[in-house]
Order: C-alpha cells, then structure tokens, then sequence
C-alpha cells in the first residue's frame, strides 16, 4: 500500500499536474476532471483546495511570472547597471527551459480578457518591471528593451524554435549578453 500524502504534498502534486494542463489548454479549455484523474482524487477535492477553476489558474499564473521575476533578483544581487542586467538575462535565457512555465505566462496573457487575470498578470507584469528597474537602475528605455526581447524569447521558446533550422529560429535564439542594451537609453531614442 502507497503512503498517504500530507495536504501539502498532495497540493503540491496537484499543482503539477495542473501546471501541465493549464499550460497546454488555457483557463478556458483546461479541464477539472482531467487534472483530478491524473492526481487520483475527485474534482470535488480540487474543487476544495482551490476554491475554483480559476483561482487555481490565478495562483500558477502568478507563480509562473514570480519565477522569473524572483531568478533575476537574485541573480543580479551585489551588481548594478549593465552588469546587473546581464546576470539576469543569463538567469532568464536559463529559466527559458521551463516550457512549462513559459506556456503558462502566455496562457495568462490570452485570458487577459477577463478582468481577474488581466489584473494579476498586470501586477506580476509590474513586479517583473521593477524587479529590472531597482536591480540596475537603469532607464526606462533599457528597461523596456530588455523586457521586450525576454518576450520574444518566451514566445521563440513556446515555437519550440530549438527544433527549427532556419535563418530567422537561428536569429531569434540569441543569448542576452553583456552589452547588449549600451546604446538603448532614454537620450537616443528621443
């Protein structure tokens, strides 16, 4: 006989697995019953844990985006400007890994048409901004700009470009690196 799990494993274990369908079918097209089966235990117990369908969308959601925001902070602990930027495009081309993730961020963009979400992924969207900001100091301009191509890297990731042989996958799967940003700043982009 299987040991019984604790109500954090089995929380833990059902996040999971609702990672995995969230990520693959969105808040709408994600299924309860699919993800209660897989874990082995009822909808209703879901349905217990987290409240609704949503609010466990909600909580991977704004974990997915923690993910990234928390791995660049500490990367780029004890540096500052340019530097500190580099450490955390290195620390976010690593966290390119986690497809998984990567879908759910995207996921929570597309639902951004009902107003719970669209409020959490701007305030993760925020923290992830400032996680940038206050880490190097720097411009708002940079700042954007480094924004911008981590998303297009997200998006590469989800295309599976890793996979595509041609010129313009080979193009887009460029690593952040150090000097990358110098000339972006607010003074020559007026």
């Amino acid at each position: 006989m299987a040991a019984r799990m604790s109500g954090a494993e089995r929380r833990t274990q059902v996040l999971g697995f609702a990672a995995a369908e969230f990520a693959k079918h969105g808040l709408h097209g994600a299924s309860v019953e699919v993800i209660a089966r897989e874990a082995g235990i009822t909808q209703a117990y879901v349905f217990r844990m987290f409240g609704t369908k949503k609010a466990l969308f909600l909580e991977l959601v704004g974990t997915a985006f923690d993910r990234f925001s928390e791995g660049m902070a500490e990367a780029a602990e004890g540096a500052g400007d340019l530097d500190a930027l580099s450490r955390m495009g290195a620390r976010y081309y690593e966290s390119l890994a986690d497809r998984t993730t990567l879908l759910l961020q995207l996921q929570g963009f597309a639902a951004c048409g009902d107003e719970e979400v669209r409020d959490l992924v701007r305030a993760r969207l925020a923290r992830m901004w400032d996680t940038v900001a206050e880490g190097t100091g720097l411009d708002p301009v940079t700042v954007k700009s480094f924004l911008a191509f981590g998303m297009l890297l997200n998006n590469m990731a989800a295309l599976d470009v890793d996979e595509v042989d041609e010129p313009w996958a080979t193009g887009v799967r460029t690593r952040i690196r150090a000097g990358l940003f110098e000339h972006i700043t607010t003074e020559t982009n007026r």
